[in-house]
């Protein structure tokens, strides 16, 4: 873990992104997360901006664990999953806290999979595990080349059982693409 951090019981993370299918996705994970799980989870979902996001709502229905729309400066807690808010890039400061941002979109997404996956991975380093799930695009691939780098793990959904194969299949190729 990288010393910045100064929650001493923060002792890893989970980074998660998905796009089109992904509550379904999520529905199958999710829900078996105990209520005293023993890192922070860290969620970005590919939603449109339009209007407020209940995918938070949604999954604490479904789940022991605490659920909640991440908010700037909120400390990170073990036992507790934060979904970003729809419009949004969240990030991890190495001080431990997430921080939302209003910045351009990252190949035409806000928020964007990779800036949470690099930032989780310059605070948690190889105490990092990211998860790519179901998604239309290539979100989410650079951040996990970062984070394997680093020498965290990364978990990809397997294309076939994904609604949307594209982000499950992005992910390998740059790892693939990285040892040439």
């Amino acid at each position: 873990m990288n010393d910045d951090i100064q929650n001493d019981t923060l002792q890893k993370a989970i980074v998660i992104g998905a796009s089109a299918g992904a509550l379904q996705a999520l529905s199958t994970i999710l829900p078996f997360l105990p209520e005293n799980y023993p890192f922070p989870v860290m969620i970005v979902v590919h939603l449109p901006s339009e209007k407020k996001s209940l995918i938070a709502e949604l999954m604490q229905l479904r789940c022991k664990i605490k659920v909640i729309e991440a908010e700037d400066k909120i400390p990170l807690r073990a036992g507790t999953v934060y979904f970003v808010p729809a419009d949004y890039h969240m990030l991890v400061e190495k001080s431990g806290h997430l921080s939302l941002s209003a910045e351009e979109p990252v190949f035409f997404s806000r928020p964007s999979i990779d800036l949470l996956f690099e930032t989780a991975a310059d605070a948690f380093g190889k105490n990092l595990v990211a998860i790519v799930l179901t998604g239309a695009n290539s979100d989410g691939a650079k951040g996990s080349k970062q984070i394997q780098d680093m020498g965290g793990a990364v978990i990809v959904q397997n294309p076939v059982h994904a609604r949307a194969k594209a982000m499950p299949e992005a992910t390998p190729k740059t790892f693939e693409r990285a040892q040439k």
